[in-house]
């Protein structure tokens, strides 16, 4: 299907959508919701049209580097398959090379693949873990993902203050205590 008929596709959704719930689709106000929303709904889940072979590209390098390499705090924006309403936070990635790096905008590019598709916060965590020890075969690859999820703050339980925290552990980050306590103190540091 193409993307010029995905769009229109999805604006009908939309504006179906829009009636259901006792609106009019055709008042001022939301003559052009469909469309905002379905261009929106695409460019929220353009995660399913890319992989993290190719976000990362040509950027690895040769490196007899064999300590641990984070980037911290990345700013991570998804939706829950359950409800689609987002979740969001940050994510903190780590790993120990075994003779090979990636530029380090790659981890945050990784994150934004699976990010950006339907998610539930587990599976998000081990996407990027697997994705990174499969392209780098890494000693280790430690991932903790840090979210608000707007499906438990708005509705259902309704508590606006409750931060779900998962974390997948890979190679030396789980088999080695002292490195697995260096990169969790790391990642929950200010």
């Amino acid at each position: 299907m193409s993307n010029t008929q995905a769009t229109e596709d999805l604006e009908e959704l939309v504006r179906r959508q829009l009636e259901l719930i006792g609106e009019d689709p055709d008042r001022e106000g939301l003559l052009k919701t469909p469309e905002r929303v379905a261009k929106s709904l695409q460019w929220l889940t353009r995660g399913y049209e890319r992989d993290a072979r190719s976000v990362i590209g040509d950027a690895i390098f040769d490196e007899t580097h064999s300590n641990m390499i984070m980037v911290r705090d990345i700013e991570l924006y998804s939706m829950c398959e359950h409800h689609m309403l987002p979740f969001y936070g940050k994510a903190h990635v780590a790993y120990i090379p075994d003779g090979r790096i990636i530029g380090l905008s790659k981890l945050p590019r990784i994150v934004d693949v699976f990010a950006q598709r339907l998610q539930v916060q587990e599976r998000l965590t081990e996407q990027i873990a697997e994705a990174l020890s499969d392209v780098l075969e890494p000693l280790g690859v430690g991932v903790v993902i840090e979210a608000y999820h707007l499906c438990m703050m708005m509705r259902g339980v309704q508590k606006q203050n409750s931060k779900t925290i998962t974390s997948a552990l890979r190679g030396v980050f789980r088999e080695d205590f002292k490195t697995r306590d260096e990169f969790l103190r790391l990642a929950h540091s200010n």
